[in-house]
Order: structure tokens, then sequence, then C-alpha cells
């Protein structure tokens, strides 16, 4: 599993963060200030760092300096600057992309997704399942080595609760993460897709789950 460390003095963006991330299948550490951060980056060997640059005592500059001494760990600085100055710092740096705040999370994790294909650190994910084969990057759907044709949201909402196998995602969720938070349509949408993709799916159908007045869940087992 792809390892992130999120670094920010803010708990609240920290989580917002964690939650996005969590669904495109990382594991998330978080570090609330400059020495919480060195530490586990010299601890672990994480995959990509969302670092904040304005934080008490050493700020976001100071610690990619650091880090950039011993590791070239991808990084996406967070930052409430728009001045070309303090962008072009970071990079001088080594910072590898910026996202302004207030921001789209949706939005950082697809920059996440570029930096580290970019970087080559981007995960070839396969997810199997019996003769069930899901091929994330590809885009590609296999049963008994025949291709599935599914829509494209289908796709996606089949990719994120396999991803979260066992974790009953809300409908709720399943709406700003597969359509985006700001898709003005209702909980509804879901139910239709998740009827349309268990068809596609035939005799797989029973691994998606109902959890009545909640959402749904991805849950194998095998025979």
């Amino acid at each position: 599993m792809r390892k992130m460390l999120i670094v920010d003095d803010d708990i609240h963006l920290r989580n917002l963060v964690r939650t996005y991330a969590e669904l495109e299948g990382f594991q998330c550490q978080e570090a609330q200030n400059a020495s919480e951060a060195l530490e586990q980056v010299q601890e672990t060997e994480f995959d990509i760092l969302i670092l904040d640059i304005m934080m008490p005592g050493k700020d976001g500059y100071e610690v990619l300096s650091e880090i950039r001494e011993y590791s070239q760990v991808p990084v996406i600085m967070l930052t409430a600057r728009s001045e070309e100055y303090d962008k072009l710092l970071g990079f001088r740096l080594g910072a590898d992309d910026y996202v302004a705040k207030p921001f789209s999370p949706k939005e950082l994790m697809a920059r996440v997704n570029a930096v580290l294909k970019r970087t080559g650190n981007a995960a070839v994910t396969v997810l199997k399942y019996g003769n069930l084969c899901i091929r994330v990057e590809e885009r590609i759907v296999t049963m008994d080595d025949h291709v599935i044709s599914l829509p494209p949201k289908e796709f996606d909402l089949l990719v994120k609760l396999a991803q979260n196998e066992h974790i009953v995602l809300t409908r709720d969720q399943l709406l700003e993460t597969v359509w985006g938070y700001e898709y003005h349509g209702d909980t509804r949408t879901v139910d239709t897709h998740v009827k349309s993709l268990r068809d596609h799916l035939g005799p797989y159908r029973k691994l998606i789950r109902t959890v009545w007045g909640v959402g749904y869940k991805f849950e194998y087992r095998e025979e």
C-alpha cells in the first residue's frame, strides 16, 4: 500500500486530506509541525508528502530543504500564498507541485497521482477476486479472462469500493469521491449506478453488499 505523510498544523485540513487519500488507497500518517514531519520521514519510507508552508516554528520551506539533503521523496506543497516568488522558491528547493488553499480534495488527489506517475512512483494496481480482475491504471476489468465493458462512472465506483474492501462507504462519500463534491444530484444516482454495475458483474454481483440505511461495501469471500 502506498504511504503518504500529511504535514499541516490544521487538524481539520489533515483529516480532510486523509479521508480522500485513504479512499484512493493510501496509508496515511500525520504531522502537525516540522519536528514531527522530519522525524517521521527519517523513520518511514513514504511515497509522497503533502507539506504546508505556513507552520509554527520551521516553515514548509525549511522542512523541504532539510528533507532534500537525504531524500527525493515527492512533495506537494500547500500554500495560501499566490506570489510567483513563493512558488519559485519552493521549486528551487525541490518541490514537485503546488496546491493553493482553499483547494478541491479531488484536485489534490489528481495532482498526487500525476506527480507519482511523473516521478515513477506510481503503483501498478491489479485487484483480483477469484476470476475477476481489476487493472486500475489501465481501467480494464476482466471476468474469466473476458473484458467487461463498464461505463466510466461504474468503473470508478467499482474501484472505490474494491480499494476499501470491508469498509462501509456511505452514499454521500461515494457521491463526493466518484462524482465530485460539486455534484448536485442526489444519492439515488449512486443506487442506480450500483444496480447497473451489479448487472455487469453477473456472478460477482454479490461482491457489492448493501448496508441498509448507510451505503455499500465491497466484500470478497473465497469459496
